[in-house]
């Protein structure tokens, strides 16, 4: 099911960066763009894995991601209850970490990561059981993120049988 953002409001990127957990919920400025926040956000942490996270052990890289999605359930609760919206579309936090995630587990080469890309997009979009039953039933800022999480661990699931079968 896909949600309908056209009642969402569209907060200014001036309002975003008045207060830190806006500036993380709305990953740091990428949830204004439209359309397609959540793909923004999605960019955001392929970003970011490529400026720090690939460069960690994957102990480190697990940290921050864990240490992420906390945080990302507290400004996701935050924010969203400041704008009356518990998931705003702009709100693309929780991608990020998703998609950071996504690329502890994945190849290193540019096909392999767009390939998770894109598979992480698809589940995160589609949200196919027990994704939606999860989604339906967990709210506020630690709803926000788990569905993200769990369409991040089908794309692991995936992403590992591609490498197994030398796909990568």
């Amino acid at each position: 099911m896909v949600k309908d953002y056209s009642q969402q409001s569209r907060p200014s990127l001036r309002w975003v960066f008045e207060r830190p957990e806006r500036i993380v919920a709305f990953g740091f400025g990428s949830g204004v763009i439209y359309p397609g926040p959540g793909t923004w956000g999605t960019v955001l942490g392929w970003a970011l894995w490529l400026v720090l996270g690939q460069f960690m052990p994957l102990w480190l890289a697990l940290t921050v991601g864990g240490v992420g999605f906390l945080v990302g359930c507290w400004v996701s609760q935050k924010v969203g209850d400041e704008l009356g919206e518990p998931d705003h579309s702009g709100m693309n936090w929780d991608e990020a970490v998703a998609m950071w995630l996504v690329l502890c587990f994945t190849p290193a080469s540019l096909w392999a990561q767009l390939c998770a890309f894109i598979l992480f997009r698809f589940f995160d979009i589609v949200k196919p059981e027990p994704i939606r039953f999860l989604d339906r039933r967990f709210k506020g800022g630690f709803g926000v993120m788990l569905d993200d999480l769990l369409a991040a661990l089908y794309v692991v699931i995936i992403m590992a049988l591609l490498v197994r079968f030398e796909v990568f």
